[in-house]
């Protein structure tokens, strides 16, 4: 082969050595923000919410707990009915039947394989990919959630689903619900979204009907639309004023994976992309730790 001249031969050298330093140089493994993929970086926020609840003997042990609560508050309510009839006039006496009313997910279905797909492909909630999810109709019932339900309904109570799930997932919920073996998994009782994700309307057309003696769910506003309000306090000083009522009739479940705690700091709703929610969130650590 022809030696390169010295010029060339020189030349060559600084390419040689260049690339040798590309290779073994430190690799940086900051982004652009047009380069940064934000929907992976979303979902990693909730890896160990995730693992908790899809793996946790904690997890496990805190739906037993809360519906071994649930079932003492039911017991407690209806007693207080039966008194109630005994010293309350017949013509004055709310002769309704009972009811209990549950969310659906996180509170009797587990979507927690679910979150767990979505951590391992880099994805975040879409509409389309969650309906992908709730037509299979297999999620499995959370711990204590069967029994409970059917422990009621045997006590004499009605039992109502409401869940912000579209209408066009219902039947898909229902046929879930029927195969875990839940009670009064029909038309009636499973009730959809309807204009908004507030449930004081479904809630109160119950109540039309029935005495509502429980409510089960793993948000706040599964038990009253005011309690969605994060501006004072981040939302405590309405649990406070709502104490004695949320005592008496209402079981909060763990859900460490979404819900109106995050959308208060990470925003939700039209305009909120993945992109802004990881600022969000990374804005909120960054003013606590001042």
């Amino acid at each position: 082969m022809k030696r390169p001249t010295t010029s060339r031969y020189a030349a060559l050298i600084l390419f040689v050595a260049g690339a040798l330093a590309a290779c073994t140089a430190p690799r940086t493994t900051t982004a652009t923000a047009s380069q940064r993929d934000w929907s992976r970086e979303l979902s990693q926020h909730g890896t160990d919410a995730v693992l908790w609840q899809n793996a946790g003997a904690e997890a496990y042990r805190c739906y037993q707990q809360g519906y071994e609560l649930a079932e003492m508050k039911l017991d407690a309510n209806l007693e207080g009915i039966a008194e109630e009839k005994d010293v309350v006039p017949a013509a004055e006496f709310d002769a309704r039947q009972p009811a209990v009313i549950v969310d659906v997910d996180e509170t009797v279905l587990d979507n927690s394989p679910f979150e767990v797909e979505g951590i391992a492909q880099g994805l975040t909630y879409t509409p389309a990919r969650w309906k992908e999810w709730t037509k299979r109709a297999s999620a499995g019932a959370l711990p204590g959630s069967v029994d409970f339900l059917k422990y009621a309904a045997d006590k004499g109570c009605a039992v109502y689903y409401i869940t912000n799930r579209d209408a066009d997932e219902k039947q898909w919920t229902i046929d879930n619900l029927v195969r875990a073996g839940f009670p009064m998994a029909d038309a009636e009782h499973v009730m959809t979204r309807e204009d908004s994700s507030d449930k004081t309307a479904r809630r109160g057309r119950v109540a039309t009907k029935h005495r509502v003696v429980l409510l089960v769910g793993d948000q706040l506003t599964d038990f009253d639309e005011r309690l969605k309000d994060r501006t004072t306090d981040r939302g405590r000083a309405s649990v406070d004023a709502m104490a004695d009522t949320l005592m008496q009739y209402f079981v909060l479940l763990p859900n460490p994976m979404y819900g109106v705690w995050r959308d208060a700091i990470s925003g939700s709703g039209k305009g909120v992309t993945d992109s802004s929610k990881v600022e969000g969130v990374n804005g909120f650590f960054k003013q606590q730790a001042r």
